[in-house]
């Protein structure tokens, strides 16, 4: 017998406050054949919780919850939890939601728009290792993209190898201690060179400098 028609199931998880939005996901996934729902949760301290938390595949997260936000949720699973996969769904369309979820290590982000089949395709789509986006989120992508390719840097504003190596370590989401043990440097060495990166890419925050780096191509996306 073909064990193409037997795949294991895709297990799914979904955090999300809104009690309307929770309820019709709850139904749209326990309705989509080969799919378990490991567990609802209106908030990321309620999920990181519960034992069975750990089981999913693919988590569903909102951005603006109460306690922990999303985006911060995003870097507690990639940290915590590598195996799993996060597809933001969200309300919010603009660029830095898009790129602070993305460089946080989402790997897809749906508008809550999207249709019920669409979204049912998009974690299968994200089971194979595809990284679903709305078609206007991944537009906003690529033209961010190309309005930074090819962009002059000054030679004076131009990230020293060691600076991308402290740039390439904050978004895998380390702690200054952490980047500081592996590079063989003080915590006040990392914070040195933290701002003058922020300085350089005219910058003010983590996010801000990980999604600088991420347009201007000075790192690789974390995974």
């Amino acid at each position: 017998m073909s064990t193409e028609n037997h795949k294991p199931p895709l297990h799914v998880s979904m955090i999300e406050d809104n009690r309307y939005f929770r309820s019709g996901w709850e139904a749209l996934l326990k309705s989509i054949p080969g799919m378990v729902l490991v567990g609802s949760y209106p908030g990321c301290e309620e999920a990181f919780r519960d034992g069975a938390f750990g089981e999913t595949e693919i988590c569903l997260m909102d951005i603006g919850l109460p306690g922990m936000s999303g985006i911060e949720g995003v870097m507690h699973i990639s940290k915590h939890f590598p195996g799993m996969a996060v597809i933001m769904c969200t309300v919010r369309d603009d660029d830095e939601s898009i790129f602070d979820s993305l460089c946080a290590g989402a790997i897809g982000y749906l508008l809550k728009k999207t249709a019920p089949e669409e979204i049912g395709a998009a974690l299968e789509d994200a089971s194979r290792g595809g990284s679903p986006m709305s078609p206007s989120i991944a537009r906003r992508v690529i033209d961010s993209f190309r309005t930074h390719e090819g962009r002059d840097v000054p030679e004076q504003d131009r990230l020293t190898p060691r600076e991308t190596e402290v740039l390439q370590k904050m978004a895998l989401g380390e702690s200054y201690a952490a980047i500081a043990a592996e590079l063989f440097l003080s915590v006040e060495g990392v914070r040195y060179h933290i701002r003058h990166i922020y300085e350089k890419l005219q910058v003010h925050s983590r996010a801000e400098a990980i999604a600088q780096g991420l347009r201007d191509r000075l790192i690789r996306p974390p995974r």
